[in-house]
């Protein structure tokens, strides 16, 4: 009995032992681990500011294309049934046989048919998004490894989404017509009556901390400082001189401080981001189509359907305006807002009403680093308003 107590208590000081060894070699991998992720997050974030500035966001036409505008919506047999209507426009279009196309004596073989990178596999398929990528992407995403970590830059069109801050927008005017167009989006994104008027509540909270304004100026603080000065030439003598300092601070400034109400706890973003549908190729949810980074306008080229039609509450036949841009913008996008009133005279005055909160040309986005190596995953989103070369940093989030 002796004998068979010790074994046991060996056993289990073995055991421990072991566990405890175990345990301290995992968390010394998963630190070396994540240290590779953050370097491999960290370098490639650089990477993808310094590309950003030469890369010049050009709107494509897609006049023998399905739109990207009504995904948001649809179940995995509709959107089956668009990609194969896609394939047969482009191949009528074309006049070419589909089973030809991955046949290596066929003029281009799989790359001549643009965007459909194998017709005959299913999962390859994917509706083009205004810039050639799938929404919101301005490019394709970029996979490489960096070190032993494999990381994954994505660069999203911003002006894309529905600015969550109109919802707060400080102009009594026009306060009914922002809250109506908050419902719309809502409505199309099927989000319950009770999830809306929660919403609505979490984003008046904000709204006293910060109203939010379309013509934001920039911050001009006064503060007296005590500078030193000589009393006399002949005298080394000094005493204290209040002096009054100037310093200005650029209007982005207010952009950062509604990203960072956004993205705090004020917000109940795991209600938003409950995914409505998910399959192999798509993962839909009221969060990926929300602005929650202070964006201001809508861009007419690239916002889906939902999106144009809050955009185009302000002014009215919203609905109308929006089917308009979406039949027009695949032949040949808008250039300008004057462009779109004479493409759309009937709409001239609501269009009108809406210049401040629409444009045809994106200069906010987001740039999503994420970095794996091991089990460790570190990651990185970056918001930058781009005018030209010009890069301004908006806000980061790292994790």
């Amino acid at each position: 009995m002796v004998t068979l107590a010790l074994l046991v208590v060996l056993s289990v000081l073995g055991y421990t032992l072991s566990s405890r060894v175990s345990s301290q070699r995992h968390r010394e991998q998963f630190i070396i681990d994540y240290q590779a992720a953050r370097y491999g997050c960290d370098s490639a974030t650089k990477y993808a500011l310094a590309t950003l500035e030469n890369i010049v966001p050009r709107v494509i036409s897609r006049p023998n294309e399905p739109d990207f505008s009504d995904l948001f919506m649809l179940s995995e047999a509709e959107y089956e049934e668009l990609l194969a209507e896609r394939v047969a426009l482009y191949m009528a279009n074309e006049n070419r046989d589909i089973s030809n196309v991955n046949d290596s004596n066929y003029p281009g073989g799989a790359n001549d048919v643009d965007g459909l990178s194998d017709v005959n596999e299913p999962n390859s398929l994917t509706i083009r998004g205004p810039y050639g990528p799938a929404w919101p992407f301005l490019a394709e995403p970029v996979e490489f490894k960096i070190g032993s970590a494999a990381v994954r830059i994505e660069i999203e069109d911003e002006n894309a989404k529905y600015p969550v801050s109109w919802a707060m927008l400080d102009d009594k005017d026009v306060q009914r017509e922002a809250s109506a167009g908050l419902e719309t989006f809502c409505e199309w994104m099927s989000i319950s009556r009770v999830e809306i008027d929660s919403l609505k509540s979490q984003l008046k909270e904000i709204s006293k901390i910060k109203p939010f304004k379309l013509d934001f100026k920039p911050i001009t603080t006064v503060e007296s400082k005590q500078v030193a000065r000589r009393v006399s030439r002949s005298r080394r003598a000094q005493r204290l001189q209040q002096r009054r300092v100037v310093s200005t601070v650029p209007a982005s400034a207010h952009t950062a401080d509604f990203a960072k109400l956004f993205h705090s706890s004020l917000i109940d973003t795991e209600t938003l981001a409950r995914p409505t549908i998910i399959s192999e190729s798509r993962k839909e949810s009221a969060l990926k189509y929300m602005g929650l980074w202070g964006s201001e306008k809508v861009n007419i080229n690239t916002a889906p359907r939902h999106v144009l039609e809050a955009a185009f509450t302000f002014g009215g036949d919203a609905d109308k305006i929006a089917e308009e841009i979406i039949q027009r913008r695949r032949i040949r996008p808008f250039t300008n807002i004057d462009d779109l009133k004479k493409a759309l005279f009937r709409y001239s005055d609501s269009i009108g009403k809406c210049e401040k909160y629409i444009t045809t040309v994106s200069s906010f986005f987001t740039i999503k680093v994420t970095a794996v190596s091991g089990v460790a995953e570190a990651s990185a989103v970056i918001a930058i308003k781009k005018d030209g070369t010009k890069i301004e940093r908006i806000g980061v989030i790292s994790g």
